[in-house]
């Protein structure tokens, strides 16, 4: 890739400040950023290095204001997060794409693969899966009995979807997910073993999901587990059994929800969140992470710790946790003084 900052700025409906006829010719962090780098200002963290750094052009907000002089052409932009992953999606899709079927790969009766598919070496592709257009299955994946692939999905080396899950158009999983695996449900037994509960359920994944890799979607016990619309998870979070995540709700790393739990809408879940099960969370909720959540929640809440409650007042319990110390002194201090005035008496 090389390109005139001003031709740049054209795509993406940007303001130039600065030299518009250098070239861009790579992207990187505003830190580490050289001689012929694109980079980005969008937290405020980060706004020192701006004065610093070597890249050649930054984007940066309509209203940023600089405080010192800036080497760098600034591109104006209303959002400099959104519009470089408008770009890097740009330079994505220009790699050339992984077509046609790799040997061996085994495929069960009644299952037709696209003439536009991608087909790893080593997949296995069980008998009478239903593929979408333009469908990429990497090595090593595997995909059971009667799972359905919507267009465009993406399966990252070593998936693996068991038996009549559901998977939406766009859906991307990447390596070494399982979706499909059975709930966790067993049944205590008057002898204190325990008596596996048969998971007939399915998991389905609605249309553009986002799977992180190494993460588990068991299958409900009955029904199905449905990850909704838009939903991206990250990697190594475990969803139970008949679990529900609406729509456009993202989680980060190490997030665990228990069976049966429904969690709303445009919820930002930080990570390491547990969530009890059988419970239900609302709409448009901030999670921080590490959170732990045992009971059901509405909805336009700040949440944070343990049991979780809301931020303003987790924020000043930790004001008095921190002075728990001194106020232990103070304590003392004053049990001596009312001994001392006992004695008196």
């Amino acid at each position: 890739m090389r390109i005139k900052v001003e031709e740049l700025a054209a795509l993406v409906h940007g303001t130039v400040e600065g030299d518009g006829k250098a070239y861009i010719n790579n992207y990187a962090k505003i830190e580490e950023a050289s001689d012929g780098c694109l980079t980005f200002l969008a937290n405020p963290k980060y706004t020192h290095f701006i004065y610093t750094t070597q890249a050649t052009a930054v984007l940066v907000r309509n209203d940023f204001v600089p405080e010192q002089p800036v080497k760098a052409t600034m591109i104006r932009v209303e959002d400099p997060y959104e519009t470089l992953a408008h770009l890097l999606n740009m330079v994505s899709a220009q790699a050339p794409e992984k077509k046609g079927i790799e040997q061996p790969v085994f495929t069960g009766e009644g299952t037709q693969v696209p003439v536009d598919a991608y087909i790893g070496a080593f997949a296995y592709i069980g008998a009478n899966v239903t593929m979408g257009k333009n469908v990429k299955i990497y090595p090593q994946v595997y995909v059971g009995d009667n799972v359905t692939l919507g267009d465009d999905v993406i399966l990252y080396p070593g998936v693996k979807v068991y038996h009549g899950c559901k998977i939406g158009n766009r859906c991307i999983v990447h390596a070494g997910s399982v979706i499909g695996g059975d709930g966790f449900g067993f049944a205590p037994k008057g002898d204190g073993t325990y008596e596996k509960i048969a998971q007939i359920g399915i998991v389905v994944l609605e249309d553009d999901v986002e799977i992180g890799s190494n993460t588990t979607i068991d299958r409900a016990t009955m029904g199905a587990t449905v990850i909704k619309r838009g939903v991206k998870l990250d990697n190594l979070i475990q969803i139970a059994h008949n679990v529900e995540i609406g729509e456009s709700t993202v989680m980060a790393a190490q997030v665990g929800v228990a069976g049966s739990t429904k969690i709303g809408k445009h919820n930002m879940v930080g990570g390491q969140v547990g969530f009890s099960g059988h419970i239900t969370v609302g709409d448009n909720n901030g999670i921080g992470a590490q959170s732990g959540i045992p009971n059901s929640v509405g909805s336009n809440q700040r949440i944070l710790g343990t049991p979780g409650i809301n931020a303003l007042d987790f924020a000043r319990q930790n004001v008095y946790f921190k002075r728990l110390p001194e106020m232990m002194s103070d304590i003392k201090a004053l049990k001596k003084d009312i001994q001392e005035l006992k004695k008196e008496k």
